[in-house]
């Protein structure tokens, strides 16, 4: 890992999501980012969790730290299902469906990439300078 940039891979079991939320929390407050940490930890546990429903592998979580005029935190979650997340609108009665709404609304901005073996969903968080 460089100064600007931390990344882990965590097996798809139920404890990536409490492992990734407790090491993106370290590193943002060793990077002296604490005050975006809980929002951000929120939306990596929305990740991950997204993940482990419905892929299969290895789970990717990158942070990477803001620099320049910018001074926007970065943060990837990667995973090896092919197909890209839509957000949808959940009614009430549903268990799921609200994670990428929480994502899209608490984010700066956010997207989904493809990738060789798999996808990257991202998004981004104004970090204070």
């Amino acid at each position: 890992m460089g100064d600007g940039c931390a990344e882990w891979v965590f097996p798809a079991a139920p404890d990536a999501v409490r492992t990734a939320r407790a090491f993106v929390r370290r590193q943002l407050r060793d990077w002296g980012l604490a005050p975006v940490g809980d929002l951000t930890v929120l939306l990596v546990s929305e990740l991950v969790t997204n993940s482990l429903r419905h892929a299969t592998g290895p789970i990717g979580v990158r942070l990477v730290r803001p620099s320049g005029p910018a001074w926007v935190l970065l943060v990837e979650v990667s995973d090896p299902q092919p197909e890209l997340p839509r957000e949808r609108v959940a009614r009430p009665e549903d268990e799921g469906g609200r994670g990428l709404f929480l994502v899209a609304t608490a984010s700066r901005r956010w997207g989904a990439t493809p990738g060789d073996a798999g996808k990257t969903v991202w998004f981004e968080v104004a970090a204070p300078r």
